[in-house]
């Protein structure tokens, strides 16, 4: 099982930052889950509320900000961290290791995602990543642009907990996945991680940093656990690693 750090290690720097993508490595993850989404100026940015409040006390709208203005929003301050901006996601994919599995979650409600998807694909490819790069989505229209624009990179379903189950695995999951499904771990079951492996499809359970549960979900055949702390649960599941 994969220790993918969620937004980074993020219970030790700020959300998405180069920060804690860098964290994530000190503290021996496998990877890193990471939110895209666009600005206003067109260019792919990682982040994950569609609106800076939480995040910087802002009131902006990331789809509607220049990219030259969210530079300047402080997104580790009001975490309780030191100071951090928002990132490029090509930054990010030039600064994490080349081993490293990058899960690249699109972000976007909408029916039309203006091109996000079509972009990512195009930076991916253009870098070469392929091999190491799971993109995920809650949005399945985003999933089928992305097969479209690149039927070579590999796709997951987010599960969201709040809808019905049966429609989203069952249903939409089979037409937009070609890699992996993405439940909330407590949907986790040994009967649905078996279905899922037995048809082809690695799990990424998100998010976990409790030790006996990870330990759990392990034993079940997991493929990828997504956590806040790396390092932690590295450390209960593999204390002599």
């Amino acid at each position: 099982m994969l220790l993918l750090a969620h937004r980074g290690a993020s219970a030790d720097a700020p959300e998405n930052t180069l920060e804690a993508f860098a964290e994530a490595v000190r503290q021996g993850a496998d990877g890193v889950e990471l939110d895209a989404m666009l600005c206003g100026s067109g260019e792919v940015v990682v982040c994950h509320d569609e609106r800076l409040e939480r995040l910087a006390r802002l009131p902006w709208e990331v789809r509607l900000t220049p990219w030259w203005k969210l530079q300047r929003a402080d997104v580790g301050s009001p975490l309780g961290f030191a100071p951090a901006r928002i990132p490029l996601l090509e930054e990010v994919l030039e600064a994490l290791p080349p081993q490293f599995l990058v899960n690249i979650e699109l972000k976007c409600e909408r029916a039309d995602d203006g091109g996000l998807a079509e972009q990512v694909a195009r930076l991916v490819r253009r870098r070469g990543l392929a091999g190491r790069v799971v993109i995920s989505s809650f949005n399945p229209l985003c999933l089928f642009r992305l097969a479209a624009a690149a039927p070579e990179l590999r796709r997951g379903l987010l599960i969201d907990p709040d809808k019905s189950w049966a429609l989203q695995a069952y249903g939409v999951s089979p037409l937009v996945s070609s890699h992996s499904v993405h439940p909330f771990h407590e949907a986790c079951t040994p009967e649905r991680v078996a279905a899922w492996r037995a048809a082809g499809m690695s799990v990424a359970a998100w998010t976990v940093d409790d030790p006996q549960r990870a330990h759990v979900l392990e034993r079940m055949g997991v493929s990828y656990l997504i956590t806040n702390r790396p390092g932690a649960v590295r450390q209960a599941l593999h204390p002599a690693a």
